[in-house]
């Protein structure tokens, strides 16, 4: 039997300067990040130790970072935290990543626009 392990990053805030038009690398705009990652790190389910386990203060801190990083596409952005997800958090067998801008600059009442990505690890 295996046992999949999820963890899941939701709506994490931040206020930042990706965006294609100018006025939004200047001016910038709130966005929500989620992050779901599949893991099999079994050890944890017994030992109860953060050292057997992914730890997500990692993961977010590896998102800040990215978002803090201006790039004109959340399709960029949702690339660079996939890549140092695998990079830097051992264990993860797939992972995916919306970036949501919100009340984007598109002449309407928009809520927001999404962008998700996702791979397996």
């Amino acid at each position: 039997m295996r046992d999949k392990i999820i963890i899941e990053l939701e709506n994490m805030k931040f206020y930042a300067y990706h965006g294609h038009y100018e006025v939004e690398q200047k001016v910038g705009n709130h966005f929500l990040v989620s992050l779901l990652a599949e893991t099999e790190m079994r050890t944890a389910l017994q030992s109860d130790r953060l050292r057997d386990a992914v730890d997500y203060q990692q993961i977010y801190a590896l998102v800040l970072r990215e978002m803090e990083i201006p790039s004109h596409l959340l399709e960029h952005v949702a690339e660079r935290i996939l890549s140092s997800l695998l990079s830097e958090v051992k264990g993860i067998s797939y992972a995916r990543v919306k970036i949501s801008k919100m009340n984007p600059p598109m002449g309407g009442e928009i809520e927001k626009v999404s962008v998700t990505l996702e791979r397996d690890m």
